[in-house]
């Protein structure tokens, strides 16, 4: 668990550093035993410690003085019901956070859309952070989905790492700056579903090698 704790804490800090958050906004899980390892409420990533993450089980209850993030409802749940995901990243990025103010979803403007598991990134409707409406809201939203908007507030991302997370989470805030980009222009031209779910087939392969022999050929 260590180990874990010391990616929270650059995880953090990355996102702060490619400009995802601001202050203390958004929150970091990564599954952990019989539960989840989150990032506290009000402590900004910055000054974030190994030792400030949170334990917490499913239901809720928390080992420590800290407190959880107050978004560890949808954090857990993600984690309880997706055993495909190890790690869940939440972010107020500029541009999707835009998106979703709007209350869109992100359209196949790019075949890199793919990488979220479908051809949109669907926003779930709003509802009062840190409530289990939020939380119904976030899985509805994620089904069958790796990443998904949340109306006037921000994004999920989750993945099989805590890096592969943050680099979705990264992906959906570049596809909502070209989304935005694109609609002074009008309602921009989008690939059809078939390309997608290709592409979706070719990305479960993607970047894979061959193990190299550890010794001179």
């Amino acid at each position: 668990m260590d180990e874990a704790r010391r990616e929270l804490v650059e995880a953090g800090r990355e996102m702060l550093r490619l400009g995802l958050t601001r202050g203390t906004s958004g929150n970091l899980s990564v599954r952990a035993g019989d539960g989840i390892l989150i990032t506290p409420s009000g402590i900004a990533y910055d000054r974030l410690r190994p030792d400030d993450m949170v334990p917490l089980t499913f239901d809720g209850r928390h080992e420590g003085a800290l407190r959880p993030s107050t978004e560890w409802r949808f954090h857990a749940d993600i984690l309880r019901t997706r055993p495909d995901f190890a790690a869940v990243v939440h972010t107020h990025s500029t541009h999707a956070t835009a998106v979703a103010v709007l209350g869109r979803a992100i359209p196949a403007i790019h075949y890199d859309i793919a990488a979220a598991g479908g051809p949109t990134i669907r926003c779930a409707p709003y509802a009062t952070f840190g409530t289990p409406a939020l939380a119904a809201h976030v899985l509805d939203a994620m089904d069958g989905r790796s990443a998904c908007l949340l109306a006037h507030h921000g994004v999920v991302a989750a993945g099989p790492t805590l890096a592969k997370a943050l680099a979705l989470a990264t992906l959906v805030e570049e596809l909502a700056r070209l989304y935005l980009l694109c609609l002074p222009a009008g309602e921009p031209p989008i690939l059809p579903d078939d390309e997608i779910a290709l592409v979706v087939a070719l990305y479960a392969d993607y970047g894979r090698q061959p193990a190299r022999d550890a010794g001179p050929t």
